[in-house]
C-alpha cells in the first residue's frame, strides 16, 4: 500500500487547491464558498488521493480519488477533521452526504437527523443529539409562564415563527405581532448561527425586548438543527433550484420533528419580495408543511413610505449613519441599542462590511 502525506490545503497553495477542485469535480462536487480548514492526503509525487474540509462545526466536501477507493483513505481524512474540530472546541459536529454514502458515515459513528430522499441526508456525531436538543425545548417551554397560562386550555392552538433578526425590524415585530394573535402560544425561534452581521446574543436580546409586550411567547435558540441559506452545504447537488428546494424539504424535515415534540401546528413565514431563493423556499415549505398537516400562513410584508421593511434595508441605514429613517423602520428597543455604546462594535463590524444585504 503507498505511504500518504496528510497535508493542510491553503488557498494559497495554488497546485494543492487546483487538485482539491479537479478531486471535487471528478465526485461530482463543487468546492463549497463556505470552508474554513481544508487538508488533503498526497501521495509520494504529491498527488493528491483524499480531500475533506471543514467549516464551523460541519464536515465538508470529502472525497477519494477513484484510483484509491477501498484504502481507507477517507477514514484517515475523517479522523483527521474529527481530531482538528475537537482541538478547538467543536465536540457535536454534522454532515451532510448523498443517500448513498450515508451508511458508510453511519458505520463511523455519525447519526441521522433527516434526509431528502435521492438528494442529501443530515447527520451528527452523537447518537441523542437531536433528541436532546427536543428535551430541551419541552423543558423551555413548560418552564415559560407563557405555556403555563395556557395550560389549562383543553386543546391550545399552538404556532411558531424562525427568524435570523439582523437585525430586529418593525417587520419582525409586525409578523410576531400577527402570529401571537392567531394562536394560544407562539414558538419563536432565533436563528443560533452565528454568520450574520449583527450576532447571536444581541439578536435574541433584541427580539426579546422587542416583543415583551405579548404575553404569549416562548423564545428558543434554532441551534445546529434549523440552517440557514448561507451555510446549508450545495456542493453536492446539480443545479441552483435543486439546492434551494433540497434546503427546504431538509428544514422541514427537521422542523415537522420539532413541531411533533411541542404540538406546533401552525407556522407563521414573512413574505419575500427582494429574494428569489426565499419566495422558492416559502413555496416549498408551504406545500410540505400542509401536506404534513401542519398549517403555513405567509404573512405579507409591513410596509412604509419606501416599500416593504427589510433587514438589509436597515442595515444600509446602519451602515449609512441614517439614523432618522431608521427610527421609522425598528422598535424603540432596537433604536435604543444601536443609539448606544454598547452597539459600537457591531456597527464597526457593519460599517466594514463589503455587503450589508448577506446574511
Amino acid at each position: 500500500m503507498s505511504e500518504y502525506i496528510l497535508s493542510q490545503i491553503r488557498p494559497s497553495d495554488r497546485r494543492a487547491s487546483k487538485q482539491m477542485d479537479a478531486l471535487l469535480q471528478q465526485e461530482g462536487i463543487e468546492r463549497d464558498k463556505n470552508l474554513d480548514y481544508s487538508v488533503g492526503l498526497f501521495d509520494e509525487d504529491y498527488n493528491l488521493a483524499a480531500t475533506g474540509s471543514c467549516f464551523s462545526n460541519t464536515l465538508r466536501c470529502l472525497a477519494v480519488s477513484s484510483d484509491h477507493q477501498g484504502e481507507g483513505l477517507l477514514n484517515q481524512v475523517l479522523s483527521h477533521l474529527m481530531e482538528y474540530q475537537y482541538s478547538r472546541g467543536n465536540t457535536s459536529l454534522f454532515l451532510y452526504t448523498k443517500c448513498g454514502t450515508a451508511k458508510f458515515f453511519g458505520d463511523l459513528g455519525f447519526y441521522e437527523i433527516a434526509r431528502v430522499e435521492g438528494k442529501v441526508v443530515f447527520m451528527e456525531n452523537r447518537r441523542t443529539g437531536f433528541a436532546d436538543y427536543l428535551k430541551k425545548l419541552q423543558t423551555e417551554t413548560s418552564q415559560s409562564s407563557a405555556a403555563k397560562a395556557v395550560s389549562l386550555l383543553a386543546n391550545p392552538r399552538t404556532g411558531a415563527v424562525v427568524m435570523n433578526a439582523n437585525p430586529f425590524t418593525l417587520g419582525h415585530r409586525w409578523l410576531v405581532e400577527y402570529a401571537a394573535s392567531k394562536v394560544d402560544l407562539l414558538h419563536v425561534f432565533i436563528v443560533s448561527e452565528d454568520v450574520s452581521l449583527v450576532p447571536l446574543s444581541v439578536r435574541e436580546q433584541l427580539v426579546r425586548e422587542g416583543t415583551a409586550d405579548l404575553g404569549n411567547l416562548v423564545y428558543h435558540q434554532t441551534g445546529p438543527y434549523m440552517i440557514s441559506n448561507a451555510t446549508f452545504p450545495s456542493y453536492f447537488l446539480k443545479d441552483k433550484d435543486t439546492v434551494i428546494r433540497s434546503h427546504a424539504r431538509l428544514d422541514i424535515q427537521v422542523f415537522q420533528k420539532i413541531a411533533g415534540a411541542l404540538n406546533i401546528s401552525q407556522r407563521f413565514v414573512g413574505e419575500e419580495p427582494f429574494s428569489q431563493v426565499t419566495g422558492i423556499y416559502n413555496q416549498v415549505m408551504k406545500e410540505e408543511l400542509e401536506a404534513a398537516g401542519i398549517s403555513c400562513t405567509i404573512i405579507p410584508r409591513r410596509e412604509d413610505a419606501d416599500g416593504p421593511i427589510s433587514a438589509s434595508g436597515v442595515r444600509e441605514l446602519l451602515r449609512d449613519g441614517n439614523w432618522d429613517d431608521l427610527q421609522k423602520k425598528v422598535p424603540e428597543s432596537t433604536f435604543r441599542y444601536f443609539s448606544s455604546e454598547k452597539a459600537a462594535p457591531v456597527l464597526q463590524k457593519i460599517r466594514e462590511a463589503n455587503e450589508v444585504r448577506h446574511y
